[in-house]
């Protein structure tokens, strides 16, 4: 069984074709519970969302912010496991027909094992996986099985990023790069930065035909017109988190929520701030 970076990179180009940035949303599978989070990517997806991330939830999450973290704790707190991932990449795949990636630090996948991980998030209809903390240069057996199930492998690249290192790193990667906008975890604000623009500059300048997206700090149309002006996508994943914190209570508002801000972003990639 294959995965879908096809699909993924397709995905990315006709956002190209159309003039603008895609879409990228970020949400926690088990949060707030596995059934939960599967209709709130729907809901995502309905709204405006090109692309999906589905973040596996860990215990030590070294780069996500407070929001992240709650909603990370709520779904470990309520049993998930790597099963409940694929289920929801599986779910949401076949639901939308649209690319849906893992974002997943490195540890959960080298005691599951990479061989049974990518055969099985291939399996799932996966794109590929985000690994934030997976050095390049320890990345050779990843990307093997990777290669083998036609899955993406996306390196996060920062503003400390050495010209040097951005080299290596898209020379390794596949899909598309996600460059933080700054240094620090995720969350919510003000401002994205100038340096996410030098960076999407410094790092399109290493491998022009990769992607590269921008994610960390995005949470309103306006932010979404800003990055999109200079990146190929657009990646929001705290703010659909907290939307989600702050409608616990009722599902039906809660992916109201989602929706709603998906498809503000959406127009917001679309350069309309």
């Amino acid at each position: 069984m294959t995965g879908n970076r096809q699909l993924l990179s397709d995905t990315l180009a006709a956002a190209k074709a159309e003039g603008r940035s895609a879409l990228i949303a970020y949400l926690p599978a088990g949060f707030p519970t596995v059934d939960g989070g599967i209709d709130a990517i729907k809901a995502v997806f309905e709204g405006g969302a090109d692309v999906v991330e589905v973040g596996l939830p860990h215990s030590d999450p070294v780069l996500d912010g407070p929001v992240i973290q709650t909603a990370d704790d709520i779904a470990l707190r309520g049993g998930v496991k790597i099963a409940d991932v694929m289920r929801t990449v599986r779910e949401a795949h076949e639901a939308t027909g649209k690319p849906v990636l893992v974002m997943t630090y490195w540890n959960p996948i080298d005691r599951y094992g990479v061989e049974r991980f990518t055969a099985e998030l291939a399996e799932a209809g996966g794109a590929g996986c985000i690994l934030p903390d997976l050095p390049v240069q320890e990345s050779a057996l990843w990307r093997e099985h990777a290669e083998k199930h036609d899955l993406a492998t996306v390196f996060v690249v920062a503003p400390s990023s050495k010209d040097a290192r951005l080299a290596e790193i898209t020379a390794a990667g596949s899909g598309f790069v996600y460059a933080a906008s700054l240094m620090g975890v995720t969350g919510t604000r003000a401002s994205v930065g100038a340096q996410a623009q030098d960076l999407v500059r410094r790092t399109r300048a290493t491998r022009a035909d990769l992607p590269v997206c921008v994610g960390l700090g995005v949470s309103d149309r306006a932010q979404a017109a800003e990055v999109a002006g200079f990146a190929d996508g657009v990646i929001v994943g705290s703010a659909f988190v907290q939307r989600m914190l702050d409608t616990a209570d009722d599902a039906q508002a809660r992916l109201e929520a989602v929706r709603d801000l998906a498809a503000d972003l959406a127009e917001g990639v679309r350069g309309r701030a």
